[in-house]
C-alpha cells in the first residue's frame, strides 16, 4: 500500500491572517493540522510552534530510537509542544493565553495513528460511508454527550467555538490516540473547524469520492468559502492506494 497525501490552508473570507498551520512530511509519515487561538499574533505562533515541535520530536525519535510505541511517542510530542507554547507565552505578555488545536497522523508500516487535542478533526471515508474518527474537545460536544442540546439547536449554540482542551494553554496536555489498519481505498480528511463547521460531513464524503484526488482539497475549501468562509480553512487529504 502507499499513501497519497496533499494539504492546503486558506485564510478564508473574514479573517485578516491565517492562524492555522499544516504539515505534510511524507519522509516521517507525519501529517498535522493545527488551528491556533489567542489573538492576532498568538494563534499564528501557537499553531506553528505546535507543528514544528511535534515534527522535531518525531524526527529525533526516528533517528535515535527503535521500538518506541507510537502511542507514547505522540503523547511525548504533544506534551513537548504544549510546554513550548506555554513557555513562549510566559516570555511575551502579548502571547498570554495562546494555544492551539492539533490533529496529527503518524503512519508506521501498515498502521496509522491519529492524535487529537481540540476540535480539529479526522474523518474516515470507507466508500461509500464517512465517520468522524476523532472526538471534539469542545463545550458543544460536552453538551451533546450530556443530552443537554438537541441536533436542531447545534447551529445556533452560542458557545460552539469554545474548546475544552488545547495545546499550550497549560504546560501539559494529554492527547487522544486512535490506531487503525491502513486499508486500500480508504480516505482520511484532517481539517480545522473552518471546514467541518461549514461543509456537512456527507458533502465532504461526496466531494472525496466524485472528484479526482488533486481537485478534492481546493473544492472543499471553495465550498467552505461559498458557505460563509468565516474562519481559516485547512485540509490534509490522505488516500490509501495499492502500490
Amino acid at each position: 500500500m502507499q499513501m497519497k497525501v496533499v494539504g492546503q490552508t486558506d485564510v478564508g473570507l473574514k479573517r485578516e491572517n491565517n492562524q492555522d498551520h499544516i504539515l505534510v512530511d511524507p519522509a516521517l509519515g507525519l501529517y498535522i493540522v493545527a488551528d491556533g487561538m489567542g489573538g492576532h499574533l498568538g494563534g499564528e505562533v501557537a499553531s506553528r510552534l505546535a507543528t514544528v515541535t511535534i515534527q522535531e520530536v518525531i524526527k529525533k525519535s526516528w533517528e535515535t530510537e527503535s521500538g518506541v510505541s507510537p502511542y507514547d511517542l505522540l503523547q511525548r510530542a504533544y506534551m513537548a509542544a504544549s510546554k513550548a507554547i506555554y513557555d513562549k507565552a510566559l516570555e511575551n505578555p502579548k502571547l498570554k493565553g495562546m494555544g492551539t488545536t492539533a490533529v496529527a497522523a503518524l503512519v508506521r508500516e501498515n498502521k496509522i495513528y491519529f492524535a487529537n487535542v481540540g476540535d480539529s478533526r479526522t474523518y474516515l471515508i470507507h466508500p461509500p460511508h464517512i465517520w468522524q474518527l476523532t472526538e471534539d474537545h469542545s463545550l458543544l460536544n460536552e453538551q451533546i454527550r450530556a443530552g443537554l442540546i438537541k441536533a436542531e439547536n447545534i447551529p445556533v449554540f452560542a458557545a460552539k467555538n469554545v474548546i475544552t482542551r488545547s495545546v499550550g494553554f497549560e504546560d501539559r496536555v494529554t492527547c487522544d490516540v486512535i490506531e487503525r489498519d491502513v486499508t486500500d481505498g480508504d480516505y482520511y480528511v484532517m481539517c480545522s473547524d473552518g471546514l467541518s463547521g461549514l461543509v456537512p460531513d456527507r458533502r465532504i464524503c461526496d466531494v472525496c469520492l466524485t472528484l479526482p484526488f488533486d481537485e478534492v482539497t481546493p473544492r472543499l475549501i471553495e465550498e467552505a468559502k461559498r458557505n460563509g468562509g468565516d474562519d481559516n480553512i485547512s485540509v490534509v487529504l490522505m488516500h490509501v492506494v495499492k502500490s
